[in-house]
């Protein structure tokens, strides 16, 4: 057995990437994408036809529909290698913006449907901020579920379980950098994992009666 089998015993394993190729070849249980992600994954040889293919069908659109197939794209092809949930997410420049973000959400969804991908098997991403949160919100009302990032405080975490959101994504590594900042020259790296161990912990315990355990549909 290696460490990502004994790794599977006792949590979930999710991908985050966005070379579906490399998903197969882990077979994690969910996977999430960002932007970055999606980036780096067209300039691979591989890939570089769904962008060429999005700009040519969609470009006169404008860029954000552009932006929109091709994250969708990617999550299509994820989907065809993990039995859960993909993770897309909402362009970064809306995360102050409630209205745009509720927007944005919903066109993905739409694309996703009208590729007959189930809106169960969609976490739409969204960064943490206020009005985030408030987007996330309303989108869990309506069926449509949230995976809320850019995380890094127990206060966003239970603003976000009281949004009611299906998944938070706490920055274990951000929060590292906190702490290690903090303790300046009393910084002992043997134990660092305690303290931000047990942050993240205690944010996920804030969410942890709003997470649904039952399988998306396929």
């Amino acid at each position: 057995m290696n460490q990502l089998d004994a790794l599977k015993q006792h949590t979930t394993v999710v991908a985050d990437t966005g070379d579906f190729n490399q998903i197969a070849a882990f077979a994690p249980r969910d996977a999430t994408t960002n932007p970055s992600l999606i980036l780096k994954a067209v300039q691979k040889s591989e890939y570089a036809h769904l962008l060429k293919d999005a700009v040519a069908r969609y470009g006169a659109q404008g860029p954000d529909e552009v932006m929109n197939r091709l994250l969708v794209s990617f999550g299509i092809e994820i989907l065809k290698h993990i039995p859960g949930r993909v993770s897309t997410e909402v362009d970064a420049r809306l995360s102050f913006d409630t209205e745009a973000t509720v927007t944005r959400a919903r066109r993905i969804i739409d694309l996703y449907q009208g590729e007959g991908v189930h809106v169960d098997r969609v976490l739409i991403k969204i960064a943490s901020t206020w009005e985030g949160i408030q987007a996330a919100a309303r989108l869990e009302r309506d069926g449509i579920h949230t995976n809320l990032t850019l995380l890094f405080s127990f206060a966003q975490a239970v603003a976000c379980g009281q949004a009611k959101v299906q998944l938070i994504s706490p920055f274990v590594g951000r929060i590292y950098d906190w702490y290690k900042k903090s303790a300046g020259a009393n910084w002992d790296e043997a134990r660092w994992p305690v303290p931000t161990t047990r942050a993240c912990s205690r944010c996920g315990a804030s969410t942890t009666s709003t997470r649904s355990t039952a399988s998306p549909p396929r």
